[in-house]
């Protein structure tokens, strides 16, 4: 791989044993790739989980004198403060969150600890080069704002973070964000929810870089938000493309750059209801009702708040959005709202942790399939419905 002057130094240690380590990490990788050369990476965002290995990586750059160059921005773990006022948190469980807290502080990380950082705290630009982690992350970035990254790991992102640099390769390169699949969807998608659907279908579309057709031109965020989350999470897709919807794709053609695509798809009605009945557990009795995963928006916590004004939940309810959102609903008076009705807004939380122990053997609700998939290999069980059913099912107990 071609290094620059200053690149050479800084793998030499000229810079420090920090961006010695950090670029040797981020060469390899390209060498993997077969990537020529690195570029400036001008945003990071790290997908930081809070576990012992992220903690000790993050630990050891910064022991070796460690600083970000990039100041990213960083994924959540679980607000200690607020749900050991709630929940049984083990000791061991609250120290190991605030180390990650701390090291990443250290090292120059702002500490939005939220997995939505391109809807407010970390907005890139058309053609920006970043390195993201994060399943909903990289492939919204991609797609739908035309920035560009590819789907990188906690290291390779914290790695990027000390060192300003990623290696160029995959989705940094204009022949790889070019369509190769066509999507056609023939389902009648009614709500941001069956983009939930679409986006699990990927059994069925298989490998490449969807272009869907057939969907309406004023999609929601919500929506956007949700197809490619369920993409990347089930798939691993890091793009999509919808003509007259996403920027590199102002047309069919354009999407395809020119090429005739490897294959057509067809979604219909039918795929996205075989999907449901996959991922959701039957209809019966629920134990509680999460949502956010990835966090949720403002529009999303004001649908809930207005769906619980002035009506009592039967089961514990759990709203997990980014620090922003919970200070905006505190002032549009929808955490009062949320809070008489027995709900909870909790910032900083992601459902992917150990403070949800009390739940593990309990069945919920929940409108995202991603939160159900994680939040599986913790013991919890969901029932999948839209939002509105959600909230309706956390009211009276139960799904119908």
């Amino acid at each position: 791989m071609y290094l620059t002057e200053y690149e050479q130094e800084m793998l030499d240690g000229k810079y420090g044993a920090a961006q010695a380590m950090a670029l040797k990490v981020l060469v390899a990788v390209g060498e993997c790739f077969g990537a020529k050369r690195l570029l400036e990476v001008s945003r990071v965002h790290v997908a930081s989980s809070n576990q012992e290995a992220d903690v000790w990586f993050a630990e050891k750059l910064l022991k070796l004198g460690g600083r970000c160059l990039v100041a990213p921005t960083v994924n959540p773990g679980f607000n200690v403060s607020y749900l050991s006022q709630h929940l049984s948190i083990s000791k061991e469980d609250a120290e190991l969150t605030e180390r990650a807290h701390r090291a990443y502080r250290d090292l120059g990380a702002i500490l939005t600890l939220s997995c939505t950082p391109y809807l407010e705290a970390n907005v890139p630009r058309f053609g920006e080069i970043l390195s993201y982690s994060e399943t909903s992350v990289t492939i919204y970035v991609n797609s739908v704002i035309g920035a560009r990254t590819n789907r990188e790991s906690v290291q390779s992102s914290l790695c990027a973070a000390i060192t300003g640099r990623v290696p160029e390769y995959g989705f940094l390169l204009d022949e790889n964000r070019k369509g190769s699949v066509l999507v056609q969807v023939e389902a009648d998608l009614k709500s941001d929810f069956d983009y939930q659907l679409l986006g699990s279908c990927t059994q069925k579309i298989g490998p490449g870089v969807p272009v869907f057709v057939g969907l309406p031109q004023n999609l929601s965020q919500e929506a956007l938000i949700n197809l490619g989350t369920q993409l990347n999470t089930t798939g691993s897709y890091a793009m999509f493309h919808i003509p007259g919807v996403t920027p590199e794709a102002p047309t069919l053609e354009a999407a395809f750059g020119g090429r005739e695509p490897e294959r057509v798809v067809t979604i219909t009605d039918e795929d996205l209801q075989e999907i449901h009945r996959k991922i959701s557990r039957p209809p019966g009795k629920i134990d509680f009702a999460m949502f956010g995963c990835p966090h949720l928006t403002f529009s999303q916590v004001q649908e809930v708040a207005q769906l619980v004004k002035g009506k009592k939940l039967a089961v514990e309810m759990w709203l997990l959005t980014s620090s922003l959102n919970k200070e905006l609903a505190r002032r549009t008076g929808m955490l009062e709202v949320i809070e008489e009705a027995g709900g909870h807004i909790v910032e900083d939380t992601c459902i992917d942790q150990p403070c949800w122990s009390h739940l593990k053997g309990k069945v919920g609700v929940t409108d995202s399939p991603k939160c159900a998939y994680y939040a599986s290999m913790r013991g919890m069980n969901f029932v999948i419905r839209d939002l509105a059913a959600c909230v309706e099912a956390a009211l009276k107990g139960e799904v119908s």
